[in-house]
């Protein structure tokens, strides 16, 4: 009578073992049809025939931050890297087994020149760098000596598509088994999306002492409030009823492009537009803003870029 006890309840577990297993391979499934519906090869660049993707590796994001290199891999780090903003698709191939990396290299490399990409940079084996089997966050291992993982010569490049509809980078590194294509499409970020409120414009200045607001919108060149900007307004005023002692410097900020002197006069324009909206819309006390512009002088990224630019157009509350 035991030994039937224990062999019920031995057959119970492998039962619920296998129950187990096969919900863990259904959700896995689940995952990879998923992942199977987002990326996508990219419109300007298809992959090398018989390749296939590697869906775990691979992503798309709207809008990212990425570093590519334009330099070699040396003691652990690039020489030389440029930081890039916009939507940002990272696509992982496994390669055709029969398929050199030369020859999967150099299928990309014709595609991108023929498509008017201009070559920033390329490299092959130990031009690459020193590196030995490292890992890098976008390109995996950047191999140049290691037998194991590279039994082939690693090779990478950088190329630059320059339009109308913005530039476009794309850097491809071709090693045994694995090809990673990187396409950054250089564009801003989508604002809008998260709704400024009086709350957060107050913790700000409690902890740093200032805040920055991104929802009063202008023209190019000119220093009239847009309408869309009356949600934020209204915070603003929000806040400074709610806080009767709290006084402010608003100040207008701007990208480098023009002349100083220009982006000067007119970051003090938006910030007195900013402070006669508040006080004839939301009847705030002017005598507790005080307006200044300090134009491209107090810049938070990159006027080398289109996203940095509109990074630096901004209003800043600072308390005095």
């Amino acid at each position: 009578m035991e030994y039937g006890r224990n062999q019920f309840n031995g057959s119970k577990l492998i039962s619920s073992m296998w129950a187990a297993i096969a919900l863990f391979v259904l959700s896995v499934a689940a995952v990879q049809a998923a992942v199977n519906q987002e990326v996508k090869d990219h419109p300007l660049i298809s992959r090398y025939p018989g390749s296939e993707f590697d869906r775990f590796k691979s992503s798309v994001k709207e809008f990212d931050e990425i570093a590519i290199p334009t330099g070699p891999f040396e003691k652990g780090k690039f020489t030389k890297t440029e930081r890039l903003q916009g939507k940002v698709t990272r696509l992982v191939y496994v390669s055709p087994s029969d398929r050199s990396t030369l020859e999967v290299f150099r299928n990309y490399q014709q595609a991108l020149t023929k498509g008017g990409f201009r070559t920033l940079f390329t490299c092959s084996a130990a031009d690459c760098g020193d590196a030995s089997n490292e890992p890098t966050a976008d390109f995996g291992y950047w191999c140049v000596t290691n037998r194991i993982q590279c039994p082939e010569p690693m090779r990478y490049m950088v190329a630059k598509l320059t339009g109308a509809a913005g530039d476009v980078y794309a850097a491809v590194k071709v090693r045994t088994a694995e090809t990673y294509l990187v396409v950054v499409e250089l564009k801003p970020m989508q604002t809008g999306m998260v709704r400024v409120d009086a709350a957060a414009l107050a913790n700000d200045i409690a902890q740093t002492g200032h805040a920055a607001v991104y929802g009063i919108f202008f023209d190019t060149g000119k220093a009239e409030v847009k309408p869309e900007s009356d949600a934020t307004l209204a915070e603003i005023a929000k806040l400074l009823s709610a806080n009767s002692q709290l006084k402010l410097h608003v100040i207008g900020n701007t990208d480098n492009v023009g002349t100083l002197a220009a982006n000067m006069a007119l970051s003090k324009q938006r910030a007195d537009a900013v402070v006669a909206a508040l006080a004839a819309k939301y009847r705030v006390d002017s005598s507790r803003l005080l307006a200044s512009g300090i134009g491209p002088l107090a810049p938070v990224a990159t006027n080398r870029t289109e996203p940095g630019r509109a990074t630096n157009r901004r209003v800043e509350l600072v308390e005095q």
